[in-house]
């Protein structure tokens, strides 16, 4: 359950009749707000192991999403961060895509999930990435509304697709993450959480902090894991998988959160400044929409085991106050994110202009369509 999750489970709550289509579905893992749900799935579903091997059947991916048919629907919602914004819809169907990012092994992140790649994967994926670039770039243009989740996807959506989109930043339970009675009494170790994939950047935190010798915590798996802890001193500690509840008790207790990836928004580091957490970030994408540089957080400037240094130094010289922070992670709430995209589906669908501004972070909406 990562952001587009969460974003899912909020655009079920506000569309409680919708159908849900999507390439491949692990009920298993599914919280009882998604399970109720209508939930179709594409023929990847049938391939083998399609839960656990699904990105290597990236190029099936166009095929695969054009034969989710959604014709005879008037209101598409697609909630993307690949290619789902290629579903076959009515011509005149109002389709609304909330983009979490142009798909970044095809665009933005290609060069870092080449290089991470090994040496069979590089080469399909410089086979196959022209054509899907073509293929998605096309789908891009039959949206009618691009709702990007931050200002920074806001534009790469520019650079890429060539389309203007509003901003609505995604939900995150201020409710759930919340300080505790002993946020004042931390740790002293500190925490990440994250899919551990290459453009998280998880390695470089990892050989930070093999240099610093200051404790770690990491929560999350992936495809790096193994690479990483092989990779780990002995003050860095993977936790795996951790349930949600343990995932808010860490960020309670930790001294600070470090995230050194360039993220399309981060609603990690939201939610662990929700706890009162101060975020240590790379000062890149959404974490500048998000960590307030020395009142927040420590944003450092580099993607360098130096740079991260200096910013962990600078965080023991500097003074934070939990409920200051927790006060800035309240302008992402939930009930935010339900109020302002209901309202612009309401004035798309009455085909009126969505209003200038839905949040203070929001840009204009300029609209190509």
């Amino acid at each position: 359950m990562r952001g587009g999750e969460r974003v899912l489970e909020a655009l079920a709550e506000l569309f409680p009749s919708a159908d849900i289509f999507t390439l491949v579905c692990d009920r298993l893992m599914l919280p009882s707000s998604l399970s109720r749900l209508q939930i179709r799935t594409s023929l990847l579903q049938n391939l083998p192991r399609s839960r656990q091997w699904y990105p290597y059947y990236l190029p099936l991916f166009p095929v695969a999403t054009r034969r989710l048919d959604l014709r005879g629907y008037e209101l598409v919602i697609s909630s993307d961060a690949a290619i789902m914004k290629g579903v076959r819809t009515d011509a005149n169907a109002v389709h609304v895509c909330y983009c979490h990012s142009p798909m970044r092994c095809l665009w933005s992140g290609y060069e870092t999930y080449r290089q991470a790649a090994g040496p069979v994967a590089r080469l399909a994926l410089s086979a196959v990435r022209n054509h899907l670039c073509r293929w998605d770039y096309e789908a891009a243009q039959r949206v009618s509304y691009f709702v990007a989740n931050s200002e920074n996807v806001r534009n790469r959506i520019q650079k890429f697709y060539g389309r203007e989109s509003a901003v609505v930043h995604p939900p995150v339970d201020t409710r759930r993450f919340a300080s505790s009675p002993c946020t004042s009494e931390r740790d002293g170790f500190f925490l990440t959480v994250s899919q551990l994939v290459p453009y998280k950047r998880i390695d470089l935190i990892v050989d930070t902090f093999n240099r610093c010798k200051r404790p770690l915590v990491i929560i999350g798996d992936g495809p790096e894991r193994l690479k990483l802890e092989r990779r780990a001193g002995k003050n860095i500690r993977f936790a795996g998988s951790v349930s949600q509840r343990g995932v808010v008790e860490a960020m309670q207790r930790c001294k600070a959160f470090v995230f050194a990836g360039e993220e399309d928004f981060g609603i990690v580091m939201a939610e662990a400044q929700a706890c009162g957490t101060p975020v240590v970030a790379l000062g890149k994408g959404g974490a500048l929409e998000i960590v307030e540089d020395n009142l927040t957080g420590i944003l450092f400037n580099e993607e360098s085991v130096d740079s991260l240094l200096g910013a962990l130094d600078q965080l023991d010289h500097t003074s934070f106050d939990a409920e200051l922070i927790r006060a800035s992670a309240l302008r992402f709430t939930r009930q935010r994110f339900l109020d302002e995209f209901s309202d612009l589906v309401r004035q798309v669908v009455l085909h009126e202009k969505p209003v200038a501004n839905i949040s203070q972070s929001t840009a204009e909406w300029v609209t190509s369509a």
